[in-house]
């Protein structure tokens, strides 16, 4: 039986009734994604139509998910929040703290040696306030959910910008930041803009070497990385019921690295088969009973340029393999090309490393595939070139792998089986030791869905490029970048030239999943008497002391702590890898607040100008350098500034350290969420050109912050080095509510004062 099954039961009871009041509000077919959303209202039956891309809504999230780096912040908020037991069903999963190195068993034990500390807590913290805890090694947060907590129709928020996996059950599945989550568990509305609408229509049928990972390395191409920004990516046609679910999960996860809120499918057959097939067969009779509210109305896939803001169509007939990268998800080059292309930019063709798994290719299906290629190794007297890494996504998927003989076909071409966690997928990977920041310039394949610099290795030199799991083996096999497996021969260890086979897999196990101890730890029914102990002296965890308002008077005489030059994601503003280890402790890791982003003036990372001393030094240095001189300060970005993960770490470093106002062309929905959550100035500039007018001693006032209102821009006065002086047109998209939270000093800070009236 289901988690959480008469929850589930209790959504469908009343989702015909909201639904069809909705339909009949608006006078037209339903989007699935507006029956979810309508559903799913705080209010509850629908009284008003909502403007997309306009209108602040108040949802209410069925469930909440956290993974262990990202949940430590934000039940640490939660402490602070009054509340006995987390008002809806939440889970805490540990998959980030686990450190690639030599392989999954010795990689486990040195987690849980050196990070006992942090899975002590949240297991102590889980079991008081009623949380389900899945312990180290259970697997990776996305694929845990999708195989026991995610259901056609429900809305859930996850504190992780790949929380969106989940849609490929039919969910509306939303990456937030930790503060939003607290207000989800505390028992609050949660708000988001209505979002907009683009459909993708998938006509034909997958085969041969093509994969669903291919589907979104092709979107991630036509939208690029902010091209899905404040929009719900809803899949439909042909393509995407003859896709499987964990396929549909893929596409909708690397959804996240396009700006999409989130992205979904409908229901269908193939989610029915997964439900079943993970022991969930009351879920999908459930599903069962309300189908055809589970997927949009007829006339809207009929007719969808009349549903949807914006309409993408894709042929899977002639959709190619792609690989998308380096440096970023969305430079999109079809296997035919690459050879060209790869010359063309002098990319290094040799391939040192192939990485599958993930939390965005790891479902049996998958690794099956992939499978079906390692064996040819051996059957075609052949030796892989590089080195192969596979990273399974839950223990249900490697206990099962392990039971059907995958992993010892792996084995048998030199394979290393990681942890289930997210390992090199988000930096923890120990390729290089302490050496990482002077690797050399060198190419890898991998399946997972992000490829930032230095995002897996911390290597800047590496570049990594993001295909299917089938692709990156048989680049893998071939050790070159430009292998196309399509046409290209290998040579064997007879000199005889072979191709390789297509791919062969299975959707799902033939022989059915299995697992000796998923990981799952249950709370307690009563944890009142349970005791959170955190120790004064601890450098992983700290207990929070809530922010003081940003006064008026703060936000004259500022200075710039930095004018960020192009892309400046949370990567940039927080990085992850050996840095996780403090996500627990706002002071520790506030040490590498912006040491990733670009100065433009001097184009240096981590070197800024100290305006109270004229020296230049890194970047948390000075701004403590300020902090202590009581004296606010402004960052100033380009566009899409904090794209990528969830962590809202990126905004409370910044805020804890005494930066007041964030000033760009252009945002990432979570990270502008996560600014204003924690009591910031959130702003863009009203001309972009406007950029260009800031110096690098220049101070800030804000002349009408008395006045800020919503639909009200701000005024800055820009005062540079010399004494003249321009004028800044800063827009904002503060709501009153919103706009309360920054008088408060935060949303938690409101929480806590409703909390006590």
């Amino acid at each position: 039986m289901a988690f959480d099954i008469e929850m589930i039961k209790e959504v469908y009871s009343r989702f015909p009734a909201r639904v069809d009041k909705a339909r009949e509000l608006t006078g037209k077919p339903l989007t699935l994604s507006e029956k979810i959303l309508y559903s799913h209202l705080w209010d509850g039956t629908p009284d008003r139509v909502f403007q997309r891309g306009k209108d602040y809504v108040d949802f209410a999230p069925d469930r909440v998910a956290c993974q262990d780096a990202t949940a430590q912040m934000a039940l640490l908020q939660f402490m602070h929040a009054g509340k006995p037991q987390v008002a809806v069903p939440t889970t805490v999963h540990c998959d980030h703290l686990i450190q690639a190195k030599v392989g999954a068993t010795a990689d486990l034990k040195r987690a849980n040696e050196t990070s006992n500390e942090v899975f002590d807590f949240l297991e102590s913290v889980s079991n008081k306030y009623g949380i389900g805890f899945w312990k180290p090694g259970a697997g990776i947060i996305h694929q845990v959910v999708l195989e026991n907590y995610a259901f056609p129709g429900g809305m859930m928020i996850g504190t992780d910008s790949h929380t969106v996996n989940a849609g490929g059950l039919g969910m509306v599945a939303i990456g937030v930041g930790g503060a939003d989550a607290v207000d989800v568990m505390a028992g609050m509305a949660w708000e988001l803009k209505f979002p907009k609408l683009i459909g993708v229509k998938l006509t034909g049928a997958l085969s041969g070497w093509t994969a669903p990972k291919d589907v979104i390395l092709k979107v991630a191409d036509i939208l690029t990385v902010k091209g899905g920004t404040g929009a719900i990516i809803e899949y439909f046609g042909e393509g995407a019921t003859s896709m499987s679910c964990t396929g549909k999960g893929t596409i909708c996860n690397m959804g996240a690295e396009v700006g999409a809120t989130t992205s979904t499918f409908g229901y269908d057959a193939s989610m029915d088969r997964y439900l079943r097939a993970t022991g969930r067969a009351d879920v999908a009779d459930a599903a069962n009973a309300v189908a055809s509210y589970l997927t949009a109305d007829p006339e809207v896939y009929a007719d969808p340029e009349s549903y949807f803001d914006q309409v993408i169509e894709i042929d899977l007939n002639t959709l190619e393999p792609h690989l998308n990268g380096p440096f970023t998800p969305d430079l999109s080059t079809p296997i035919s090309k690459m050879s060209e292309v790869a010359k063309e930019n002098d990319w290094p063709l040799r391939v040192e490393v192939g990485l599958i798994g993930s939390c965005t290719n790891s479902s049996y299906e998958d690794i099956s595939r992939a499978a079906s290629l390692a064996k040819q190794v051996a059957d075609k007297k052949l030796k892989t070139k590089a080195d192969f890494t596979i990273t399974p996504g839950s223990e249900q998927v490697r206990y099962t792998i392990e039971r059907d003989g995958f992993i010892d076909t792996f084995n048998n071409i030199g394979a290393t089986v990681f942890a289930n966690a997210c390992g090199p997928c988000i930096g923890m990977w120990d390729r290089y030791g302490d050496k990482a920041a002077n690797g050399p310039r060198n190419t890898i394949v991998h399946s997972f869905n992000r490829n930032f610099a230095k995002r897996a290795d911390g290597n800047p030199n590496t570049l990594a490029f993001v295909g299917s799991p089938e692709l990156v083996t048989a680049i893998a096999i071939a050790g070159r970048l430009d292998f196309n497996p399509l046409t290209d021969t290998l040579i064997n260890e007879d000199g005889e030239e072979v191709r390789l086979d297509e791919p062969r897999g299975y959707e799902l196990p033939p022989e059915g999943f299995a697992v000796e101890d998923a990981g799952y730890i249950p709370p307690n029914e009563d944890g009142s008497s349970v005791e959170v102990v955190v120790a004064s002296d601890s450098e992983r965890l700290q207990l929070l002391d809530p922010f003081e308002p940003i006064k008026p008077e703060s936000l004259q005489g500022m200075k710039l702590l930095i004018k960020a030059f192009g892309k400046c994601t949370t990567d940039h503003i927080s990085m992850a890898g050996p840095w996780l280890r403090f996500r627990g402790h706002l002071d520790n890791i506030s040490n590498n607040t912006l040491i990733g982003a670009v100065n433009a003036f001097n184009m240096k990372t981590n070197f800024v100008k100290n305006q109270l001393t004229g020296e230049y030094g890194g970047v948390p240095d000075t701004q403590r350098a300020y902090k202590a001189a009581g004296i606010k300060t402004i960052v100033v970005g380009d566009h899409n500034y904090g794209e990528g993960s969830s962590r809202e770490h990126a905004a409370m470093q910044p805020r804890h350290l005494g930066v007041a106002a964030v000033l760009v062309k252009s945002f990432a929905r979570i990270h502008e969420t996560n600014l204003k959550k924690q009591g910031m100035l959130a702003l863009t500039f009203n001309n972009e050109g406007d950029y260009d007018l800031i110096q690098e001693d220049d101070t800030f006032n804000f002349v009408d912050i008395e006045s800020f209102a919503p639909g009200k821009p701000l005024t800055i006065e820009v005062v540079h080095a010399d004494g003249s002086r321009d004028n800044v047109v800063a827009n904002h998209t503060y709501n009153q509510a919103q706009i309360q939270w920054f008088h408060e000093g935060s949303a938690l800070n409101l929480i806590k004062k409703q909390s006590a009236s």
